[in-house]
């Protein structure tokens, strides 16, 4: 049997359940969604894109889904801090797939500018919610169709044309359950023609003994002349399981930024799927993580050239150590006609233990002559004559370590364009390496000034 059964007979059972703690947008691509599902089979291990990754066995446990959205007995707001220090940012919460805002959220936000609850905007406004939820999104992609047959409520943000957000948005993702629970949320952001904002999502999980799973599906839509930032920073637990599937539109003059970073986690899967609808857009598409014991992650890119006068930028790294598994795999597609383009990709990764294991596929697919694009991938150990060095200039060995590790995760994080969270990225993975251990819980900061 499917691990795909149980859900859909949850939801067939409570079809009426579903709908009436939603909204029509939203319920109105179920049907859809259903019928995928019930025609699809799952990609099995080592098939094309997933070698390392079994959406079988991450689908399989017995998950509850809150789809009563029965109210979890915890006030995040007054019992967790996250943010970054010398960073104000406007606070907006899921505790799990429940959404909740802290007091001050808006305060500060222009006219033109949207941002708060999915099922709050899409019955606002259905004729915008209509035009962009599930238009970018693949229905065909599992994911994808399982967020889509159960969301029922998620984040929204949406900013009127020419209005530039100067305040960062922070999503703040929060897991925290008596029992095993699968969260599934949805993220669906417009920009308008010279619009801007920077948003930083953080993923933590309050409950380190249970078993959870993140189910998140994300769209961007970068409209004429926009500047998007959108930071993903996944700090959960060797019992936390996510699948996370972003999908980003770009328009002609826009200007993006994704970095995706892993720092403590169980099982995760991201998929960032981008396309180039009009000219001179660029895209940094940057990621790192961070793995350690048994801790899993598996990355899968695609970005398309469909027009011409378009820069990609790509870069992901990886430090993978002890029996850790990491994965990357990547494809740039470049159009006919798709002429000036500059694409490049690149996947670096360190691997500190004959039982970890990296794999890594970087492909171009290029079907247009006048284009500069170039991939590559490195996997390898520290050098060993670099520690030396350090050690004969009495640096002790695991000091030496610390610091070249540091070092080579050094520019994913220098590509970050917000300061703040730039230098906070710099202690965290200092931490990390470390081995210090989690304790988002107790992050203070300047940041609980939004609350």
């Amino acid at each position: 049997m499917s691990a795909l059964t149980q859900y859909i007979d949850l939801y067939k059972e409570h079809t009426a359940v579903v709908n009436s703690n939603s909204t029509d947008v939203l319920n109105c691509k179920r049907a859809e969604a259903l019928n995928v599902l019930e025609n699809m089979t799952l990609p099995a291990k080592g098939s094309e894109n997933y070698e390392v990754t079994d959406l079988d066995r991450i689908l399989s446990p017995d998950y509850g889904v809150n789809i009563a959205r029965v109210n979890i007995d915890v006030n995040p707001a007054a019992t967790f801090h996250c943010g970054v220090p010398n960073l104000s940012t406007s606070l907006f919460l899921q505790v799990n797939d429940i959404y909740a805002e802290s007091e001050n959220a808006r305060v500060g936000l222009p006219e033109g500018v949207f941002a708060g609850s999915l099922r709050d905007f899409a019955t606002r406004y259905p004729e915008v919610a209509s035009i962009y939820y599930g238009k970018l999104a693949d229905i065909n992609n599992p994911t994808v169709a399982l967020n889509t047959l159960l969301a029922q409520d998620g984040i929204a943000v949406w900013v009127r044309r020419g209005v530039k957000v100067e305040k960062p948005l922070q999503i703040v993702n929060i897991l925290q359950n008596g029992m095993p629970l699968m969260a599934v949320r949805r993220v669906l952001v417009i920009l308008e023609e010279g619009a801007e904002v920077k948003i930083l999502s953080c993923d933590h999980t309050q409950n380190p003994d249970q078993d959870f799973l993140s189910l998140q599906t994300i769209e961007l839509f970068a409209g004429k002349d926009s500047v998007l930032d959108y930071y993903d920073l996944e700090e959960s637990t060797e019992l936390t399981s996510r699948l996370s599937s972003l999908y980003l539109r770009q328009e002609e003059g826009s200007n993006v930024m994704i970095d995706g970073i892993t720092l403590y986690n169980g099982t995760t899967r991201n998929e960032y799927f981008c396309v180039f609808n009009g000219k001179h857009a660029s895209l940094k598409l940057y990621g790192m993580g961070i793995e350690d014991r048994k801790r899993h992650l598996d990355t899968y890119s695609r970005v398309v050239h469909a027009e011409g006068d378009c820069k990609t930028d790509e870069l992901f790294k990886y430090v993978v150590d002890d029996e850790a598994v990491g994965a990357f795999a990547g494809l740039i597609h470049v159009l006919q006609g798709a002429d000036k383009t500059e694409a490049y990709q690149n996947n670096r990764n360190i691997v500190g233990s004959d039982k970890a294991r990296m794999f890594s596929k970087p492909q171009l697919e290029i079907y247009d002559d006048d284009v500069k694009c170039s991939h590559g991938t490195a996997t390898g150990q520290l050098d060993g004559m670099q520690v030396f060095y350090m050690r004969t200039r009495g640096i002790p060995e695991a000091t030496a370590r610390l610091l070249l590790k540091q070092a080579f995760m050094a520019d994913v994080i220098e590509g970050v364009r917000l300061h703040g969270l730039k230098d906070r990225l710099h202690l965290l993975v200092e931490k990390r390496f470390a081995g210090g251990a989690l304790n988002c819980s107790s992050c203070k900061s300047a940041c609980s000034s939004a609350e």
